[in-house]
């Protein structure tokens, strides 16, 4: 049974799931009925981040412009363009077993393409969810539905995987930004 996680909520993965090494890590969003009329591109994406919070280079920023890090234990399965049908819309694979020792957490994001040119805003999304998959069994371990009412927010860091000594922990942020990719970018440390 999937453990339903709320805002703020942090839970251990590796510790009650002892091997767990392989995890699937997918993203989900439909669009409201009320939309700009014009089509809405979102993409996710995963920040590798050292104990400063930003990354240590360039390549530790997983989207779908560069979907493997160098490490071979992220990799990002590739840029839906529509998010039509049920379940997940993105998908980002990880092998915990293989982070760099200096990254000790990674950040997952979305962003809606063109927002500023489109219009478009978290506002105008519902049932935004991810959740964590055990890749050996496809067993889903936890799920956070963003049940949070965004409007002007252009991007979400809506998850984050982090190292506690030597387990991995997950939690549930949600947390909105104005200005997109390139304000979360700026944030981690990435020249946008």
């Amino acid at each position: 049974m999937p453990i339903n996680l709320k805002k703020g909520q942090k839970v251990d993965l590796t510790k009650s799931n002892p091997g767990l090494s392989k995890i699937m890590v997918g993203l989900g969003w439909d669009v409201n009925k009320y939309d700009t009329g014009g089509a809405f591109d979102f993409d996710t994406s995963a920040f590798l981040l050292t104990d400063s919070g930003k990354v240590g280079v360039q390549e530790d920023f997983v989207f779908y412009g560069n979907l493997k890090h160098p490490s071979g234990a992220v990799v990002h399965m590739g840029d839906n363009l529509t998010g039509e049908g049920d379940g997940d819309d993105e998908q980002i694979e990880i092998d915990l077993s293989k982070v760099p020792s200096n990254i000790t957490k990674i950040d997952f994001t979305v962003t809606i393409y063109e927002a500023e040119e489109r219009r478009q805003n978290f506002g105008q999304v519902s049932n935004a969810f991810i959740r964590i998959v055990d890749m050996a069994n496809q067993q889903e371990l936890l799920r956070y539905d963003l049940d949070e009412d965004f409007s002007i927010e252009t991007a979400l860091i809506v998850g984050e995987l982090y190292k506690n000594g030597s387990e991995w922990k997950f939690s549930a942020i949600g947390s909105g930004f104005q200005g997109g990719l390139a304000a979360l970018c700026r944030n981690f440390g990435i020249d946008a």
